[in-house]
């Protein structure tokens, strides 16, 4: 199953957030959380993160990846536990990685195989680059 669609959502005052319940199931009981593309948050389920991490690995020692890349993945990363209101909690870290600010806005954006947690400005710069490229605009 893909994740796909864009959600608004408010941070609380302790970092956490109520993930859509559309992708609760998707992500199990556990995903991780980590430093995503373009100063997003990554929200990977955890048996494709764990792919993907012995993938990095593997590139790493092939000479085909930047080691400062992998310790940088690595060093941001959390495999969390959503509660039982599906919330999961956001470490200071990443909310500053991704300038997410305590009881503010953010956007929960589908990625197809991955969450993405954006600040709102940001998002929206991002997705009218991705729709002006889509429609071939210059």
């Amino acid at each position: 199953m893909l994740f796909v669609g864009a959600f608004e959502r408010q941070l609380d005052d302790k970092g956490r957030l109520a993930l859509p319940a559309a992708f609760r199931d998707r992500l199990g009981e556990h995903c991780y959380l980590a430093k995503g593309l373009d100063k997003s948050v990554s929200v990977v389920p955890a048996a494709t993160f764990e792919e993907e991490a012995a993938l990095l690995t593997a590139r790493v020692r092939a000479g085909e990846a930047s080691r400062n890349e992998l310790r940088a993945l690595a060093a941001s990363a959390s495999l969390v536990t959503l509660d039982k209101q599906g919330r999961v909690k956001i470490d200071d870290k990443l909310r500053e990685y991704a300038d997410l600010a305590l009881s503010g806005a953010v956007v929960v954006a589908g990625s197809f195989d991955r969450l993405e947690i954006w600040a709102p400005t940001r998002y929206e710069q991002v997705d009218d680059a991705g729709t002006e490229s889509m429609a071939g605009g210059f």
